[in-house]
């Protein structure tokens, strides 16, 4: 098997499998400590918590969707797939390997995303499309995708059936009940009619399909469908590496509280796919991305390891579930707080301006 042309350079080898939230960050925090090598499968970073906006909205993507080499002026690209992990080397699909001396997994979840941002950007022209051509709406998983899909939908075309369907006796179950309660109460004011402890099979739907039935015997008219039920973790290649021992029940990598893999000095883990017992949200995989660039900087260093960071899992973090443009409900520690003030938070720009700052980009400005 061949070796990716090194770069030549005299500092020491850092890998990072993953270009997502947790994965980009520690990339772009470590590019002039280290040698780094991002492998990622797309050519750029997506600000996923504008991807809904953006299917009523595409405009916004030419800000949310951004290539790598616009923020990662001291990064060796590779687009393609890790497949293979050793203890030295990252194998491709093709192939072809990457040494490190580092490495920091940060795949999260395996989404089908495509691999380059003029294509992301057709596929949000085309959702619009079915959106804007639809009289009726069904979505399928009350979560916070579906969820906040529904009302992006709701205030936008308010003169569109939309249904949601949920597999759950209350929306949004990751945060709080009376979070749920509010959530639900919004959405039915808007004129989403709610479907609870219901289910679509999904096996069962196909191109064309137009009358959809639930488990409870119901049936759905809909012009169109969207699924948003979870999305497994991209940790299924890893079961044959060096990590497989690594992972849980669950298909989480086991990290220590510096973020180290469990059993192994010199590698990483960041973001969903980590074992850390804590809500699953953006900006808390921005925190893991910032301990772990901070240990690895550390070693670099050739200092002590009692200077290593910890990172202790959050306890009642605050989550914000959009609705619609300028409305939102917000689990805060000990409160939970739904209208105006929680949209304002997040729901008007939806965070983009400020994680474009933090990769160095204008919050405006879009490169070609």
């Amino acid at each position: 098997m061949a070796a990716v042309e090194e770069s030549g350079s005299s500092k020491r080898k850092v890998v990072v499998v993953g270009g997502g939230v947790a994965g980009s960050l520690v990339a772009k925090t470590l590019q002039f400590d280290a040698d780094v090598t991002l492998i990622d499968t797309k050519e750029y970073f997506e600000i996923p918590w504008a991807s809904l906006r953006a299917m009523v909205e595409p405009p916004i993507a030419k800000r949310s969707v951004i290539k790598h080499k616009d923020y990662l002026g001291n990064v060796r690209l590779i687009t393609s797939k890790a497949v293979n992990i050793s203890h030295a080397e990252v194998t491709l699909e093709d192939g072809q390997q990457v040494p490190y001396d580092f490495l920091v997994i940060a795949t999260g979840h395996d989404a089908p995303f495509p691999k380059t941002k003029p294509e992301r950007l057709h596929e949000y022209e085309k959702e619009n499309e079915k959106i804007k051509a639809a009289r009726s709406i069904l979505i399928i998983g009350g979560g916070p995708t579906g969820v906040e899909l529904a009302g992006e939908i709701a205030v936008d075309y308010p003169d569109k059936k939309v249904t949601l369907v949920h597999n759950g006796s209350r929306l949004i179950e990751f945060i709080g009940p009376k979070a749920s309660t509010k959530t639900l109460k919004w959405l039915k004011a808007k004129g989403v009619d709610v479907k609870l402890d219901q289910y679509v099979d999904l096996q069962s739907l196909s191109a064309g399909t137009r009358t959809y039935t639930t488990s409870a015997g119901e049936t759905i008219e809909a012009d169109v469908h969207f699924v948003c039920t979870g999305v497994p973790l991209a940790s299924a290649w890893l079961k044959d590496t060096v990590l497989g021992s690594s992972l849980d029940s669950s298909g989480r990598l086991v990290v220590d509280e510096h973020l180290r893999i469990k059993s192994h000095q010199n590698k990483f883990a960041i973001g969903d796919i980590t074992d850390l017992k804590e809500i699953k949200q953006g900006y808390l995989a921005q925190q893991h991305a910032e301990k772990a660039a901070k240990n690895i900087k550390t070693i670099l260093a050739r200092q002590s390891e009692t200077k290593f960071v910890r990172y202790q899992p959050a306890r009642g973090a605050i989550a914000i579930v959009s609705l619609g443009r300028k409305e939102g409900v917000a689990q805060f520690p000990w409160f939970t707080l739904t209208g105006r003030i929680p949209g304002y938070i997040k729901s008007k720009d939806l965070f983009v301006g400020r994680t474009r700052k933090v990769l160095g980009l204008d919050p405006d400005v879009v490169a070609d």
